[in-house]
């Protein structure tokens, strides 16, 4: 039977796809860490790294897509880059949350989604330490680990829990930083996970 929503199976088929590399990504920089990881590279600054792990895990699941669906583009955080012809553009953050990977932390995941025409059809954030995978299709609602998501009722502003990220240049981190010294007495709190990845699933 047909699913009216997906008549050509393609979000089906690029849900598969983003769900087996994502998992397949998340197992190596789970099981793979090397005691001794350092950085690699940097990029625009000096705190915004990359590891050796970033670079393997971003090849790994470009290949895995170039032998999936060869004729795809994609767009990755750390450099790989490709037109493709079908129309369909895999973007692809191999550890969101470096830092944290880097330090031993448990908040980072494999960020992966599959666009099409400009418009993003497929979404799966894979967080191997928690034990949690985020999916959303187009016109399909989003699950985590196969349950439904729901988004948390908003809150009034001095109850809400506040996630934020820092950027990575000095004069930028000075801004941000004025900013949350304002907005820390209006709400309950802050929270800073260092996965952008994760705190969007969060909310």
């Amino acid at each position: 039977m047909t699913d009216v929503t997906d008549p050509t199976g393609l979000k089906a088929e690029l849900l598969a796809v983003a769900l087996e590399a994502a998992h397949r990504a998340g197992t190596f920089l789970r099981d793979g860490r090397p005691d001794d990881l350092g950085v690699a590279a940097t990029k625009s600054s000096a705190v915004d790294v990359v590891t050796e792990m970033d670079i393997a895990s971003e090849k790994l699941i470009t290949d895995f897509l170039a032998e999936r669906r060869s004729a795809d583009g994609v767009l990755g955080e750390e450099g790989a880059s490709s037109e493709g012809t079908s129309g369909v553009q895999w973007v692809v953050d191999p550890i969101d949350g470096t830092v944290n990977y880097l330090y031993g932390r448990p908040d980072w995941s494999v960020s992966i989604a599959a666009r099409k025409d400009g418009e993003t059809l497929v979404g799966v954030v894979h967080a191997p330490m928690r034990g949690e995978t985020y999916r959303a299709v187009l016109g399909e609602g989003a699950y985590v680990n196969d349950v439904p998501a729901r988004v948390r009722p908003a809150p009034s502003l001095d109850q809400a829990l506040v996630g934020t990220g820092f950027g990575y240049v000095a004069a930028r981190r000075a801004q941000q930083a004025e900013v949350a010294r304002h907005l820390i007495p209006r709400v309950r709190d802050i929270r800073r996970a260092g996965s952008a990845a994760i705190d969007l699933c969060d909310v």
